[in-house]
């Protein structure tokens, strides 16, 4: 199994940044995808980011690319999702994943509001 912690969330002002980090531990060796989900009030959990690690390979849903980056530092079994020009729209919980050979792990989450 894999266990996650992610910190980083709070209260920001519209077009501010926020960066979001998920620590790993346990079997964290050989995972097929690290990703970022979230979940905004009343709506349904959505996959925002991926990182494929074994190939390095990084996908975003159209709403967030090219203002969010998803990332790893490897020596700290960190995952980031560095999220830049944040709208109202992006306030949710967001929750780190994992896909390995012991199925999904998820963190709890940490939760993002943007408002002015």
């Amino acid at each position: 199994q894999v266990q996650l912690v992610e910190s980083g969330g709070g209260l920001v002002q519209p077009g501010g940044s926020l960066k979001l980090s998920c620590v790993m531990s346990g079997s964290i060796f050989n995972l097929i995808s690290m990703e970022w989900y979230r979940q905004a009030p009343g709506k349904e959990r959505e996959a925002i980011a991926i990182l494929l690690p074994n190939s390095g390979v990084d996908k975003y849903k159209d709403s967030v690319k090219d203002r969010f980056t998803i990332s790893r530092d490897i020596a700290k079994n960190t995952l980031y999702l560095q999220m830049n020009s944040l709208k109202p729209e992006d306030t949710a919980v967001y929750y780190c994943t994992t896909l390995g050979a012991t199925g999904r792990s998820w963190g709890q989450g940490t939760e993002v509001t943007v408002s002015s």
